[in-house]
């Protein structure tokens, strides 16, 4: 069955990078930018294999998937879910984790939209409940605001949600990137997340972004956090592209 989902997603990416147009990656963070796909175009974000060890217990997913959907000028929706495959500690097996359906809107057209100025964002919608874990329905809202200089990219992040337990939980978070004309791009995620009825995260992440060609995107990261009182050590790696919709 592993050997089924590390295949599978490959040889989706394989086939419909053929279909790509322009892209502008924005995995491996946990954050996001103040911009949206284009009217009547669809951006998939995909993991392929990616790997988590925290504490004792290791988890690979394969694939984690976010697909973004330009339904309207500075408008899309939103379909993202990761399936988990428990490789150690007390979960094993396979299931459906972290999914959700949200929109995200521009709520001012800057820098990211080649204007002048600060983009401005929002997005909201729904945690979704996942299969074998993440159990209940939640909800979030968040803003975003991004800032480009000729040398690097900043995008800050602060989100406020009710999480599937029915707990408060904060997020503040803050995204460089090296200098968008760089083939390979050095990019760097910080983030504090308090969940008020679990747990306390910091986050930290460093990693690149290959501009392959225009149509296609890789990236990679390593991510070190510590959750309370034990550590968390994850490897991602993806790719961003993107195909219109008739």
């Amino acid at each position: 069955m592993m050997t089924r989902w590390v295949i599978v997603p490959l040889a989706v990416m394989v086939v419909i990078t053929g279909w790509c147009r322009s892209s502008a990656a924005f995995r491996p963070f946990d954050g996001t930018d103040a911009a949206v796909a284009d009217t009547g175009k669809v951006e998939i974000e995909l993991g392929p294999v990616e790997h988590r060890r925290e504490g004792a217990t290791r988890t690979l997913f394969a694939p984690s998937t976010r697909v973004n959907y330009g339904f309207a000028p500075d408008w899309e929706a939103v379909v993202e879910g990761r399936i988990a495959h428990g490789l150690s500690g007390d979960i094993r097996g396979t299931g459906l984790t972290e999914d959700s359906v949200t929109l995200k809107g521009v709520l001012r057209e800057g820098v990211l939209q080649e204007k002048a100025g600060p983009s401005i964002a929002t997005e909201f919608g729904v945690l979704l409940p996942g299969i074998r874990a993440d159990r209940g329905t939640g909800a979030t809202l968040a803003g975003i605001v991004s800032q480009q200089w000729e040398g690097a990219t900043f995008h800050f992040n602060v989100a406020a949600s009710l999480t599937r337990q029915q707990h408060a939980d904060l997020f503040v978070g803050a995204i460089a990137e090296g200098p968008r004309d760089w083939p390979v791009r050095p990019v760097a995620e910080v983030f504090y997340d308090r969940d008020f009825g679990e747990a306390r995260t910091s986050s930290a992440l460093i990693g690149a972004i290959w501009q392959v060609k225009d149509d296609i995107a890789v990236d990679f990261g390593l991510r070190g956090a510590r959750v309370n009182d034990h550590t968390v050590a994850e490897i991602r790696a993806g790719v961003t592209f993107a195909l219109s919709v008739p």
